[in-house]
């Protein structure tokens, strides 16, 4: 297959943990041809196709483990060409650009969506994308998730605390873990958080109920072609944070999926993938989904370097069995 993924600059991945990158890696191990663009490098012009600048790379041989001790002068990939090229001419076109989720990334699924309208095959479906906010796609599935408020309004906040006590706050738009607080029955402070996550009234919040269970982790569970992936990897706070993130500092430990863990994989994969959801990612507190993440997964590296489950091969085994039988536009 040739293959396009679009990403964010190649100079920006940290190989050593990139998922990305260990895709890019096994595609090219199995034959399959590799070439990259940035979102900002797609274009569409009345009466052509939906095209991108694009180099071809080539993957080098070398040891990501030296990338984590600083040691990046070895360069990990060359250009074997580059030109413009139409999406649909390529046999898949993965998008792979990290959060946020802002204006630019949304113009971008648009483009994606004319390409496939053209005869490209995005995963994740660009549709999907847009139609699957992370943190309001728990909405859709209340069995599985605690006690949870979607509002703008501070009187709402404010009786929600009251009655559950212990809560987190966090705005819709975040990622990594930022902007979110946790509010315990006292309700220190809680005036103060409303405001700067509420904007007077202007901007939506999320309200959870905490889960105690964040203690043990905040699982990301990978669903490749709406199967889980056998290991979670489980993001646990340290020190006196709240948050697992693995970006403000949570440490990584790959485990084996629950019974509960199965049970939610089993019931929301197929639905997702349905829908051209190739790789989605359940964040998961005890026996709770908190979010559902779709824009660009990650985890691959630290499950396989802990437990030998190689999942990038899981992920594009799935991507070699969807050719024969592309979703329709």
């Amino acid at each position: 297959m040739n293959l396009l993924f679009v990403i964010d600059p190649l100079n920006s991945f940290r190989i050593y943990k990139d998922t990305t990158y260990v895709m890019m890696r096994e595609a090219q191990r199995r034959g399959h041809q590799v070439s990259v663009c940035l979102p900002s490098d797609l274009y569409w012009v009345h009466g052509g196709r939906v095209t991108a600048a694009v180099q071809t790379i080539e993957l080098l041989d070398v040891d990501p483990a030296r990338y984590a001790k600083g040691d990046d002068a070895q360069p990990w990939w060359r250009q074997v060409a580059a030109g413009e090229q139409a999406l649909a001419d390529f046999d898949a076109v993965l998008m792979r650009k990290d959060p946020p989720f802002d204006n630019e990334f949304f113009y971008t699924t648009h483009l994606l969506s004319q390409a496939e309208r053209e005869g490209a095959k995005v995963f994740n479906r660009p549709a999907a994308l847009r139609d699957h906010p992370e943190k309001l796609d728990i909405l859709e599935f209340p069995q599985w998730t605690g006690p949870t408020l979607v509002t703008r309004d501070p009187a709402r906040i404010r009786a929600f605390h009251a009655e559950h006590g212990d809560i987190i706050l966090k705005p819709l738009d975040g990622m990594g873990g930022m902007g979110i607080f946790r509010v315990a029955a006292d309700g220190l402070n809680l005036g103060s958080i409303i405001e700067t996550l509420n904007d007077n009234g202007r901007t939506s919040v999320m309200v959870q109920r905490y889960i105690p269970a964040i203690k043990q982790g905040d699982k990301r569970i990978l669903l490749i072609d709406g199967k889980a992936v056998p290991h979670a990897l489980a993001r646990i706070p340290q020190g006196n944070e709240i948050r697992g993130n693995m970006a403000v500092g949570g440490k990584a430990v790959a485990q084996p999926l629950t019974a509960r863990d199965q049970d939610i994989a089993s019931h929301i994969g197929p639905i997702l993938a349905a829908r051209g959801l190739l790789l989605v990612g359940l964040d998961v507190i005890g026996d709770f989904v908190t979010e559902i993440n779709v824009t660009s997964p990650t985890g691959f590296q630290e499950v396989f370097n802990q437990t030998g489950c190689d999942v990038a091969a899981l992920f594009i085994d799935a991507l070699e069995r969807r050719q024969p039988t592309w979703l329709a536009p």
